[in-house]
């Protein structure tokens, strides 16, 4: 500001030192001029609003399963909306649902199966964007050991992680394998290369492939995804509190827009949003390859699309919904199902399919 009243004070200076009445004249008609725009160039600094800081949890931490929010943040999308956005990594230490619920960030994601049964725990969120619309959670077993549908799980070692993660093979093991012995699965697959199970729980943008670069053709693996039996539960969503959507639903829109225009860019910028994704993942000194982050991206767009399509992407199904909400039910983890209206609000504005 400084500089633009040096700049004014200089022209006014020179306008009165001409010496030729004409001229003078002139000039000072067009200092006139220009001295006026003064004012409309301040008023229209004026009025640039500030960025609105927000905070935003990941479920984990830095890899490409969240490659859309880190695209919407460096390719200046939520800055376009207003918004200056901090990204803070989750993990079981530090669950996104309690960041979210002690006021620490204003979004985080959340599986479905997870924001259910909080809700239903008092924790008043909403979700404001579905991003994943299937399940990408799997059970994988080797044909060599002789399971080649469902039913051939019976009787097998399966193992199984805990928490949100078990209510959909538990559902499924009641329906094909009811005898099958359930083995706790630690965050590796470590037991079943070794042998150790029969049947191994994986997520499909994840630990299949790492089944794969173990050494395991596709062709030697069966594979079950639980979504081809009627027990989809999506996963990846975005939620805020309920007072959060009401008190400021402009800045829940904002972020719930830029966010799905992030994920609209990476999936039709693959080779770029990976080399986004490994620049975090540097910065939280994690290892990494950009081969198994291409395929974490290209498996997130085949569970994001619908129908090969981008314009339900952030959209909550309301089958989906209840759906999963009765799997809980059945489950005995909740003991009332939360009314649809009250946990979901579109804050999208979606093109007619």
């Amino acid at each position: 500001m400084s500089n633009k009243l040096a700049l004014k004070d200089a022209i006014l200076y020179n306008c009165f030192e001409m010496s030729h009445p004409i001229k003078k004249i002139l000039v000072i008609l067009f200092c006139t001029l220009l001295l006026s725009l003064f004012p409309l160039c301040n008023m229209s600094l004026c009025m640039e609003k500030p960025l609105k800081k927000v905070s935003f949890a990941s479920l984990w931490l830095p890899q490409a399963q969240f490659a859309g929010y880190y695209v919407a943040k460096e390719k200046g999308f939520y800055e376009e909306a207003g918004l200056d956005v901090t990204i803070v990594n989750g993990g079981p230490d530090n669950p996104p649902f309690k960041l979210l619920e002690d006021g620490k960030v204003d979004f985080c994601i959340m599986w479905l199966s997870t924001a259910i049964e909080k809700r239903t725990q008092g924790i008043k969120l909403i979700n404001i964007s579905q991003i994943l619309q299937r399940s990408g959670l799997m059970l994988v077993a080797k044909r060599s050991s002789g399971i080649f549908k469902p039913e051939d799980i019976n009787n097998k070692k399966i193992g199984l992680w805990s928490a949100d993660f078990e209510i959909q093979p538990r559902a499924f093991l009641k329906r094909y394998g009811p005898s099958a012995t359930i083995i706790p699965q630690t965050y590796t697959i470590d037991l079943f290369l070794r042998g150790g199970v029969d049947v191994a729980s994986a997520m499909w943008y994840n630990e299949y492939h790492t089944i794969i670069n173990s050494g395991y053709d596709p062709e030697e693996l069966t594979t079950f995804f639980f979504y081809d039996y009627g027990l989809n539960s999506p996963e990846d969503g975005i939620y805020a509190l309920e007072e959060t959507v009401s008190k400021d639903p402009g800045t829940c829109t904002a972020f719930a827009a830029a966010s799905v225009k992030g994920w609209m860019y990476a999936f039709t910028h693959i080779d770029e949003t990976v080399s986004i994704v490994m620049r975090y993942m540097s910065q939280a000194h994690l290892p990494a390859t950009k081969v198994h982050q291409k395929w974490q991206i290209e498996r997130i767009k085949d569970l994001s699309l619908v129908n090969g399509s981008y314009n339900g992407i952030g959209r909550l199904s309301e089958s989906d919904f209840n759906n999963v909400a009765k799997g809980l039910k059945d489950a005995g983890l909740i003991n009332d199902i939360p009314e649809f209206g009250s946990f979901y609000k579109d804050c999208l504005i979606h093109d007619k399919d």
